[in-house]
């Protein structure tokens, strides 16, 4: 199948959850993660008439950008850990930072940020899994990450983010969902720019749709299996 044909059976899978969840469709957004896809794939996709993207690496998106960047309507978030390094770099390519998990990054952004003129929006990504391999701010942190963000003036922190533990049946990562949503609606109260719930991804969205999700991230079952490439 193309990647047309598969953006539209997404959407009416998304849609069938909808349904199932009583939500308006219009309150979940469909991410295409064009990691580790050719900037080939990306421009397929926009003339299928699709415009959000998710990228896993600063300089990855940097070789693609300017190839993209001029897109009528794409819209591109950074969704894999940023090092406060690449920061600066970070704020100019994309159009919002879904990863957040520090004080330090979210200082430099908001500084690169003020430089560019720009309000840049934000996700605050919360570990609650155990792996490893996981990245985000430990739940108990999240509340004076919030606070510390306050006088950030050219940050918007519009949600919050997480990565359950893989697995092929996805009701083990229910509860997660389930976790990050209640975090996210405590915080909304002190934090009314909380809005947003990223969960979801090839595996789990239906799940994730259920719980509240208003964006969900696949890459596979629109581009096919990733091939890794080496970044500096």
């Amino acid at each position: 199948m193309s990647i047309a044909q598969n953006l539209e059976l997404l959407h009416d899978q998304i849609a069938a959850a909808c349904r199932r969840a009583n939500r308006p469709v219009d309150e979940v957004a469909l991410m295409a993660v064009s990691k580790f896809h050719p900037v080939e794939c990306i421009l397929e996709a926009h003339a299928a008439g699709h415009r959000l993207f998710g990228e896993n690496r600063v300089q990855e998106f940097a070789d693609k950008s300017p190839l993209v960047s001029a897109l009528p309507g794409i819209e591109v978030h950074l969704i894999g850990p940023l090092q406060s390094n690449k920061a600066t770099r970070a704020a100019e390519l994309f159009h919002s930072i879904d990863t957040v998990d520090s004080l330090k990054i979210s200082q430099r952004l908001n500084s690169a940020a003020a430089a560019l003129n720009k309000k840049l929006p934000i996700l605050i990504e919360v570990k609650l899994s155990h792996e490893e391999s996981k990245h985000g701010i430990a739940p108990e942190d999240l509340p004076a990450l919030l606070n510390a963000l306050d006088p950030l003036k050219n940050l918007i922190p519009s949600g919050l983010m997480t990565v359950p533990p893989w697995s092929e049946d996805p009701e083990p990562a229910r509860p997660y969902f389930q976790t990050l949503r209640r975090l996210r609606d405590e915080q909304q109260k002190l934090h009314p720019t909380l809005t947003q719930l990223s969960i979801g991804m090839s595996n789990d969205f239906a799940v994730a749709i259920e719980e509240g999700s208003t964006c969900v991230r696949i890459g596979t079952a629109i581009f096919g299996k990733r091939i890794a490439v080496s970044q500096s």
